[in-house]
């Protein structure tokens, strides 16, 4: 009796044992990408080719891969998901900025490994290089940049460094550098530059900038009005030459009536 109770509790602990390590097995399973087991940052240039490599560690089965660029679902080929599968990012461009590509197993998508693209590239300017105002009025010159890494950005006025002034205003954001210029006047005319510098290169934008004279306002309605009297004077004027001339005709034709009577 002795002996079984003893027999029945050793295959207890067996059973145990086995319950609490099979999870261990079903998910030792480790993913790499070109060799590192952590999600990391990829340096990568505007034109290269980069390949990513996601392989299986540790397995003890065949396992499915799947690739994801952000949230989109990449479409491997047939014999580019088992244990191993590559990735290859051709033509990379600056708008690759900060895309993410995640590698995941099929059969549990928690484990998973990602690579972040750091695309750097010098300074990328644009903006409308001319610009006319009315003086009195209200300017922006807007300049549009991107960068990687981000660029230390200045305001320069006819080669030299712009002084503000209380009626100007600067606005930057990781998307544009602005010069905001309120009630312009005449001494604000000339070629604005907006310099960028970064650790890759300095770029320059130059923005004209011309300020008119302010022009007299001239009245409409009065001239509305005007235009309508002057309108209404020559229908009346041409209707009363009108019945005038009907009365002459009239006349006119009074005495060939009666004699041909």
């Amino acid at each position: 009796m002795a002996q079984k109770t003893s027999g029945l509790i050793q295959r207890c602990r067996f059973l145990l044992l086995m319950i609490l390590f099979l999870p261990h097995v079903m998910t030792s399973s480790v993913l790499s990408v070109n060799g590192k087991t952590e999600n990391y940052i990829l340096d990568t240039e505007p034109g290269l080719q980069e390949s990513l490599k996601c392989a299986v560690q540790n397995h003890i089965r065949d396992e499915e891969l799947l690739w994801y660029r952000e949230d989109g679902r990449v479409d491997l080929k047939s014999g580019n998901k088992i244990n191993s599968s590559s990735v290859c990012v051709s033509g990379i461009s600056e708008d690759d900025n900060g895309i993410t590509f995640t590698c995941k197993l099929q059969r549990n998508q928690s484990v998973s490994i990602s690579v972040v693209l750091n695309v750097t590239f010098p300074p990328l300017l644009s903006g409308n290089d001319f610009q006319t105002a009315e003086e009195g009025s209200d300017v922006k010159l807007v300049c549009n940049v991107k960068s990687n890494p981000q660029a230390q950005m200045m305001w320069y006025k006819n080669n030299g460094i712009l002084n503000l002034e209380n009626h100007h205003q600067i606005q930057q954001t990781s998307k544009y550098f602005q010069l905001s210029i309120t009630k312009v006047k005449k001494s604000d005319n000339g070629t604005y530059s907006c310099i960028a510098n970064s650790l890759i290169e300095t770029k320059t934008k130059d923005f004209h900038l011309i300020v008119k004279d302010k022009g007299s306002t001239v009245p409409i309605e009065p001239i509305i009005a005007a235009c309508v009297v002057v309108f209404l004077t020559l229908v009346f004027g041409v209707i009363a030459r009108r019945k005038r001339i009907m009365k002459l005709c009239r006349k006119d034709q009074g005495p060939q009536c009666r004699t041909a009577l």
